[in-house]
């Protein structure tokens, strides 16, 4: 059995820098991802004016409940999502001018709930370029709170953000939303948040609706651990289930994991895969068997590309459904996994939220198709094992989440 230590996660680590930065005190990050994204985040805070320090295995995050101590900052957000979304709206809090921008390919992620739930609000905020995307102005002069709708159906993270402010507004704030994505990662945030000191209550309506109310209570400033990185865990979770006689257990990622993408083993055990979760971690075995199977993975959606590419070598058709938010992210993931695959020799069809993989013996040489993506580089790293002359047009993006991936996964691939 092989034990690998997967980096910290992103989206946690990316929630604990908004809440340590709003916290009253000085917050400690105990293994924090170091990755692009993360990098990023931290120097848009430190653009901001909040004091950031860096050591090898723990950030430290000066908190200013009261906002940004920059009256005017120029942010660049790089590819970062969770950095485009949650640092204008931290920013928004405060009092000052902040001009924010992000990369060609950040610039196409859209924007536009979040965008206009922050006007709603009454913050001054004006698009640069296209409305609903990078680039922002955000012209800050406080939250006083109040009562919005939100359709969170493309993005989990409007929804995220928005809670993380609700406890700096003036009177709080009462979201509710009528369609959400991803919902585990919105209970990342909640529990998050509490973990901070906030005070969230929930309602459900007859019509589905859910209301979340969050009153104005700060935060306060704590040492926080970040848990290991369960979409990163996938890839090695899913290698284990397609090697016969390979076993992996990832530590820190067990019963009390946060992160709902530690579901996706469930997925590798309906397929055949022998799954084993306890207090302390989370071990794949491989049965030698890889069962077809049709799974909806709305809640999960990141390790979408990860069961593509695993699915070739199943026994049946695999059929991944209400995924439609896969879409717009970092590329249109469903088309990159279909486009890569038939390039393979597999047979693919897709919809405008499902994608269905027959089975075949994927075939190279071939250079796969990134199109910048971290998640097609490291899921397509799966096929190849058993694809001789895969290579990617751009390995070098798993900078974003990994930078370190390639050689972890090979000296993972080549131990027994």
């Amino acid at each position: 059995m092989t034990v690998i230590h997967i980096p910290g996660s992103k989206s946690v680590t990316a929630r604990a820098l908004f809440l340590a930065a709003a916290a009253e005190g000085t917050t400690t990050l105990v293994r924090p991802l170091v990755s692009d994204d993360t990098e990023g985040f931290a120097e848009g805070l430190a653009a901001l004016g909040y004091a950031v320090g860096r050591e090898d295995d723990a950030w430290h995050i000066e908190g200013r409940p009261a906002g940004p101590g920059a009256d005017s900052a120029d942010v660049y957000c790089r590819d970062g999502a969770t950095t485009a979304r949650f640092l204008p709206t931290l920013a928004a809090a405060g009092h000052g001018t902040y001009r924010f921008d992000a990369s060609a390919q950040m610039r196409r992620r859209p924007l536009g709930p979040l965008s206009s739930a922050l006007r709603e609000l009454g913050v001054d905020l004006r698009h640069g370029g296209q409305e609903g995307h990078h680039p922002l102005d955000v012209h800050a002069r406080g939250v006083k709170g109040g009562a919005l709708t939100l359709d969170a159906g493309q993005s989990s993270q409007y929804l995220t953000a928005l809670l993380m402010l609700g406890p700096l507004t003036a009177e709080g704030l009462d979201i509710t939303v009528t369609d959400l994505v991803s919902e585990p990662y919105v209970e990342i945030t909640l529990a998050m948040m509490r973990d901070f000191g906030a005070e969230i209550g929930e309602e459900r309506g007859r019509d589905g609706a859910r209301t979340y109310r969050v009153a104005p209570t700060g935060y306060r400033a704590r040492t926080y651990g970040i848990e290991p990185d369960a979409s990163t865990a996938s890839y090695f979770f899913a290698a284990a289930a397609l090697e016969p006689g390979r076993s992996v257990t990832v530590p820190g990622l067990g019963t009390g994991a946060l992160q709902g993408d530690l579901g996706f083993v469930e997925v590798l055990g309906r397929m055949g895969a022998d799954v084993e979760i306890t207090a302390t971690g989370t071990t794949v075995r491989s049965t030698g068997v890889l069962r077809g199977l049709t799974v909806n993975m709305r809640d999960i959606s990141d390790t979408m590309p990860t069961l593509a590419a695993l699915a070739p070598f199943a026994e049946g058709p695999v059929r991944i459904e209400d995924v439609a938010n896969t879409r717009v992210k970092e590329c249109d993931r469903l088309d990159a996994c279909a486009d890569n695959l038939r390039r393979l020799g597999i047979t693919v069809r897709t919809g405008p939220d499902w994608i269905e993989i027959q089975p075949g013996t994927p075939s190279g040489p071939v250079e796969i198709a990134t199109h910048g993506d971290h998640r097609i580089v490291m899921s397509f790293a799966v096929t190849a094992l058993r694809t001789p002359g895969i290579t990617f047009d751009d390995p070098g993006c798993v900078k974003k989440t990994f930078p370190d991936f390639h050689r972890v996964f090979d000296t993972f691939v080549r131990t027994p």
